[in-house]
């Protein structure tokens, strides 16, 4: 029998994940949904809360909590897993501990015989991505880490303040590792095809003032988890666009992890590029122009990622 609904699996209950399935929900990305925890009680409450949101949901869905037979059927599982970061903690200082969990979730899923889109938020989540991808030798288009998403919306978002326009017209990405060693590329940045670097000069952007804005970007993260103890919502948000691209086979371009096969002349570890996102995964990677500062900052932010990797990859075994 030919399946007619779309299904999206979260393995991970807690504020990230469950950020993640609101906006899912309130979007109408899926029919069904399913949740996977350690916390089969908490996974169960939380089943049961979103019960009461479906009647006021833009289209019906269901919801059920269980274990890994739920991805049967499954299109699409997203994994937000993982012990949160601590206060003053970079992303790639939980290499160690994250990456046991992800091994032990990647073969519970190659277990259970999934076959759909596999989308990875769980921190370091590049590191984490490659991780599962080598665990479950999964086809590597089919397995997508959420990567410097949430950081290009953060620098849209700061450049969008400047020139007082809308972030989504803004054609900018952030690259790299999502973490400190991001790149921003800046250089070719444009509005709807008009060349932000005709216009610096007269918004008073500068080397410094670029710096400045990037350190910004990613910095945001300590500030937030600084005042609030945890970042969710944007994060929430992105994990719900991406997912929807997927589902709906929008094939929307994201600056989400690909495996690098010879972007920028590196391979071998999943990093933040420009991605064309459809229902059948990774589509394509595109190579946004970089100037040569931000090409040497790039190739230094996967060296990074690829020594995390090596760590992470030594700690599963």
């Amino acid at each position: 029998m030919k399946k007619t609904t779309n299904k999206i699996v979260l393995i991970g209950a807690g504020a990230v994940g469950t950020s993640f399935l609101y906006w899912a929900m309130s979007k109408g990305v899926a029919d069904e949904y399913a949740i996977i925890d350690v916390n089969k009680d908490a996974a169960k409450g939380q089943e049961l809360d979103f019960e009461d949101a479906s009647p006021s949901a833009p289209s019906f869905f269901s919801v059920k909590s269980g274990d890994y037979s739920l991805l049967k059927d499954a299109d699409l599982v997203v994994i937000t897993a993982g012990r949160p970061q601590k206060p003053g903690e970079t992303r790639l200082e939980m290499v160690a501990d994250n990456a046991k969990i992800m091994k032990q979730i990647a073969l519970e899923v190659k277990k259970a015989k999934f076959d759909g889109i596999t989308l990875i938020a769980s921190n370091p989540v590049d590191v984490m991505t490659t991780v599962y991808q080598y665990v479950t030798n999964f086809d590597s288009k089919k397995v997508i880490s959420s990567s410097c998403t949430l950081d290009t919306n953060r620098l849209k978002f700061e450049f969008s303040k400047i020139f007082n326009v809308n972030p989504k017209d803004l054609n900018m990405f952030v690259m790299g590792e999502h973490g400190d060693s991001s790149v921003s590329t800046l250089e070719f940045a444009t509005l709807n095809g008009i060349p932000l670097k005709d216009h610096y000069a007269d918004k008073k952007i500068d080397a410094s003032k670029k710096a400045e804005i990037h350190k910004k970007v990613y910095m945001k993260a300590y500030e937030i988890i600084n005042r609030k103890r945890a970042t969710f919502y944007g994060i929430g948000a992105v994990l719900a666009e991406i997912s929807q691209s997927i589902i709906r086979d929008e094939r929307k371009i994201f600056s989400t992890g690909s495996l690098l096969n010879g972007e920028y002349g590196e391979k071998g570890v999943y990093a933040g590029v420009p991605s064309v996102i459809g229902r059948n995964g990774i589509v394509c990677t595109y190579q946004f122009p970089l100037s040569k500062e931000e090409l040497l900052q790039f190739k230094k932010s996967v060296s990074i990622l690829k020594e995390t990797t090596k760590k992470a990859l030594a700690a599963i075994k």
